[in-house]
């Protein structure tokens, strides 16, 4: 058994079917659902920290295209008056970036915790203080079962990780046509992706995707409200 499992895997599992236990209706996707938003509380602060760098970046993207064009064709010129630009205004660019890493091994571990607890295959991964439900009833609200793939929720899934993309596209489109290619690529080609892959996988984890965007969503309209009155 590795770190991992011991570390992260394990307890996000045991705490699915605590959820599952106490939860009303004995229904795995409320427990889903409680454990996506019970972790998305917990990073709160870190995606937070995201957000606020990415608008940060976004503000000043005008400022960083003139010197882009001030400085074209010399590439060595343009990553110094970058740099000290970034330096000026005391921002790191990998700010944004590295939040997201640090969470990355959170969002395996739920994957895995996701597929198993759909699977009913907890056996002998238990804590003695958490009740094992022996059958795990594996649909939402009883209409919906979550131990298959479900089009309707690869869809939704797709559509809010585009409104997700649109809130985070810059107002101001790049002239720079790398930058404007990846824009268009995470605008567009990630939610296409999102779609196929949910497809392909149980609906809790389309299920899990749905919630843990709409969080972000929500996330994110707070800080752009939240500038817009500071402002």
């Amino acid at each position: 058994m590795n770190i991992f499992h011991i570390i992260l895997t394990k307890p996000l599992l045991n705490l699915l079917i605590w959820f599952y236990n106490v939860l009303p209706g004995s229904d795995i996707g409320l427990a889903i659902i409680a454990v996506t938003l019970l972790v998305r509380l917990l990073l709160f602060p870190s995606f937070q920290k995201s957000l606020k760098a990415q608008k940060e970046l976004q503000q000043l993207q005008p400022k960083l295209e003139e010197i882009k064009a001030k400085h074209k064709g010399d590439k060595e010129a343009e990553t110094k008056a970058i740099l000290a630009f970034y330096q000026e205004n005391k921002i790191n660019p990998f700010s944004s970036c590295l939040p997201l890493l640090v969470q990355l091994p959170i969002l395996i571990a739920l994957y895995s915790v996701f597929r198993t607890g759909l699977s009913g295959q907890i056996a002998g991964e238990l804590y003695p203080f958490v009740t094992n439900p022996g059958t795990i009833n594996t649909q939402l609200f009883g209409l919906i079962e979550l131990a298959n793939p479900n089009l309707a929720f690869a869809l939704i899934a797709g559509f809010s990780q585009f409104v997700q993309s649109k809130l985070m596209a810059p107002k101001i489109k790049p002239k720079d046509s790398t930058a404007s290619m990846m824009n268009m690529q995470f605008t567009y080609v990630m939610p296409i992706i999102t779609v196929v892959v949910a497809m392909s996988l149980p609906a809790g984890l389309s299920l899990y995707w749905i919630i843990t965007t709409l969080f972000a969503i929500g996330q994110q309209w707070y800080i752009m409200r939240k500038r817009n009155v500071n402002a």
